[in-house]
């Protein structure tokens, strides 16, 4: 099999009202995504999406011709590229659905098959009142929803703590809590000075006291003492970090670093699949846990769905959806036919057709 043709098709839906995302230093009228479809001489044709694939052209040519079941092959001409360009993973979700649908199974089946589905938390984007955020959470258990991850701005932290406590208190232990400070990246253009380490460890000792499951993106992914420290303060509260790190040795180096509990790559904008489910094993020798970063589009998710899948990762994957800051799976999910959504016991399952199983609009 060859590729013969690797084309990239730009879409976008108009957000009104707009989303307004925590980490964003203006809210969002707009969402675009890219579609990448792999085309091969046999008529199977794959599909991927997630990192904006920009200056892919130039290097197109790199991977006619060549053979899309060599998928290590791919990967490694993936990396050489991207040292010089940009992150071209969904160019490799692509290739996986291909591969997933000459063999007839799904790509989950293909990296482990430990499960079909896994329970997903809710991942709100925006900064909303703590009695708002208590009705939100109502609603996530009516919806048998078991866990969900709560932005606490870093310049607004004491209105994330309140929020964090009303949450508690509404549900009980009804629904396990993450909160993500948002400190390890930046938005482009944003140049708003990190808390220290000093105000996030009393950030975070303040967080412990409503047992949370995890604080994430604390502090930049290179300060392995600060998050050594961060645990080391809190007994029994996780450390959660790397959704964009794009290089499989420095995130080895965290683990070896022993520096978190849980490990985030995105498969479609940081790692990729095959170098997230490495990640995977080598965190699961360790007794530690890997659960992707997913917030890209319907079709990114339905990559990062089946490596976490494939692997075992939880205890939860990362479903974004928060309709009091304009994002919903309609949303989200916009180059789908129909969006993704959990079964009424807070599970998203796998497709069962070969390959990624998408179905696009």
């Amino acid at each position: 099999m060859k590729i013969t043709d690797i084309r990239l098709e730009h879409r976008e839906t108009v957000l009104d009202p707009p989303c307004y995302a925590a980490w964003d230093p203006e809210p969002r009228t707009r969402f675009a995504a890219t579609i990448v479809r792999v085309e091969t001489d046999e008529g199977v044709a794959g599909v991927g999406s997630g990192d904006t694939m920009a200056g892919f052209h130039e290097h197109r040519d790199l991977f006619l011709g060549t053979d899309p079941l060599a998928t290590e092959v791919q990967v490694r001409r993936i990396e050489s590229v991207g040292f010089h360009a940009g992150r071209f993973w969904p160019l490799e979700a692509a290739i996986w659905d291909i591969v997933g649908q000459v063999a007839g199974l799904p790509v989950a089946t293909l990296f482990g098959g430990v499960t079909d589905r896994l329970p997903v938390y809710a991942s709100w984007c925006s900064e909303q009142a703590p009695g708002r955020r208590a009705e939100d959470a109502h609603r996530l258990v009516e919806q048998g929803i078991r866990a969900v991850k709560i932005r606490a701005h870093p310049r607004r932290l004491r209105q994330g703590v309140a929020a964090v406590a009303a949450v508690r208190e509404a549900v009980g232990d009804r629904l396990d809590i993450m909160v993500d400070l948002n400190q390890a990246w930046r938005m482009a253009g944003d140049v708003t000075e990190p808390l220290e380490l000093a105000d996030v460890r009393r950030v975070v000792r303040r967080l412990a006291e409503y047992d949370v499951a995890w604080v994430e993106e604390p502090l930049p992914y290179a300060d392995a003492d600060g998050h050594r420290l961060l645990r080391a303060d809190n007994p029994g509260l996780r450390i959660a970090a790397g959704e964009m790190l794009d290089s499989l040795p420095q995130t080895l180096a965290l683990l070896e670093a022993d520096a978190l509990d849980v490990y985030q790559a995105d498969v479609v904008l940081a790692l990729g699949m095959t170098r997230a489910r490495q990640l995977a094993e080598a965190a699961r020798a360790r007794h530690r846990r890997f659960t992707p970063h997913t917030w890209t589009n319907g079709l990114g998710l339905l990559a990062n769905l089946h490596v976490a899948a494939g692997v075992g990762a939880g205890p939860y994957l990362e479903f974004p959806d928060d309709p009091a800051g304009g994002w919903t799976p309609e949303r989200r999910d916009f180059l789908l036919a129909e969006p993704l959504r959990p079964d009424a016991d807070g599970m998203l399952v796998v497709p069962d057709a070969p390959g990624l199983g998408a179905v696009l609009a």
